[in-house]
C-alpha cells in the first residue's frame, strides 16, 4: 500500500516512467523489511539483537548473491544515466526489444513478435546498447547487386526514381545510391536514403519489393552467387604407357 501510494505520488510529480517503475519495486522491498521488523518487535522479539544477526546473515547473503546484488547495482546505474526509457526499442547483450519495465534485477523487453524477454541487469550494462529509438532519424542502408552485363546507369536511375517515388523518405539528409562494390558475381550498389524512425520498417520492406519489381520490369539481372570451374587433365605417355596418342586426351 505504502509503495503504490510512493508511485502515485511520483505519478503526480510527474516523475520519468523508467524511474517510476525501479522505485516502485525498491519501495516494496524496503517497506516489507520494515513491516517484518516491526512485526518481531509487537510479538516482543528483541530487535536489536536480530538486527546485528540480520546484519551477519546480510553479510553472508550478499557475498553467496554477488550476481544478484550486481543485477541491484546495474539497475541503479540504468535508472540513473537513462541509456534508455520505457518504450524505447534496443539491442544489447543478443537481445532486442521494446522496454516495458526496469524492475531492480531485471529489465522487461517484448520482442515485436510479442515475445516477453527477462534480462539480467547486469548483462545490459556489461554490453553494448544499441537505442534504436534515441534519434528521430535512421538510416536505411541496402546492399543490391546487378549483373555485370547490365547497363549501370540503367540500374542507378532506377533506384533513384523508386526512392524518390517513396513521399516518407526524407529529403534532407539526401539519400544516397552509387556503386559500391565489384564483387565477384555481381556489382554492388549502395541505397542509404533516411527516414523517421518510426517508419524505419515499413519503408525499408517496401523498398525491397519495388526494386525487385523494377528489375523485372525493365529486364535487370540481381545474379545468384556464381563460379567458374576449370579442369586440367595432364598425362604423361611414360606414366601412362598403355596410351598411344596423348593429345587425343581432351583437356
Amino acid at each position: 500500500m505504502m509503495s503504490a501510494m510512493l508511485v502515485r505520488a511520483a505519478k503526480k510529480a510527474r516523475v520519468d516512467q523508467t524511474l517510476l517503475g525501479f522505485m516502485g519495486n525498491l519501495a516494496y522491498v524496503l517497506m516489507l523489511c520494515i513491516v517484518c521488523i516491526a512485526g518481531l518487535s509487537c510479538l516482543g522479539v528483541d530487535t536489536t539483537s536480530l538486527t546485528a544477526v540480520l546484519a551477519a546473515a546480510g553479510f553472508a547473503v550478499g557475498m553467496a548473491l554477488q550476481g544478484t546484488l550486481g543485477n541491484f547495482a546495474s539497475g541503479a546505474l540504468l535508472v540513473f544515466f537513462k541509456p534508455f526509457r520505457v518504450g524505447d526499442m534496443i539491442e544489447a547483450g543478443g537481445v532486442s526489444g521494446n522496454v516495458v519495465e526496469i524492475q531492480i534485477f531485471n529489465t522487461i523487453l517484448r520482442t515485436p513478435d510479442n515475445v516477453r524477454i527477462i534480462v539480467p541487469n547486469s548483462i545490459l550494462t556489461g554490453a553494448s546498447i544499441h537505442n534504436l529509438s534515441a534519434e528521430p532519424q535512421r538510416r536505411i542502408d541496402l546492399v543490391i547487386g546487378t549483373s555485370y552485363h547490365d547497363d549501370l546507369r540503367a540500374v542507378r536511375r532506377l533506384l533513384e526514381e523508386i526512392v524518390q517515388s517513396d513521399a516518407r523518405i526524407l529529403a534532407e539528409p539526401a539519400p544516397q545510391v552509387a556503386v559500391s562494390e565489384l564483387a565477384d558475381s555481381s556489382v554492388n550498389f549502395v541505397v542509404r536514403p533516411w527516414v523517421l524512425s518510426s517508419d524505419f520498417h515499413a519503408v525499408k520492406f517496401q523498398l525491397i519489393e519495388q526494386i525487385k519489381l523494377g528489375f523485372d520490369a525493365r529486364g535487370l539481372t540481381i545474379p545468384f552467387p556464381s563460379r567458374d570451374v576449370f579442369v586440367h587433365h595432364s598425362m604423361d605417355q611414360k606414366t601412362l604407357p598403355f596410351i598411344n596418342d596423348a593429345s587425343s586426351i581432351a583437356a
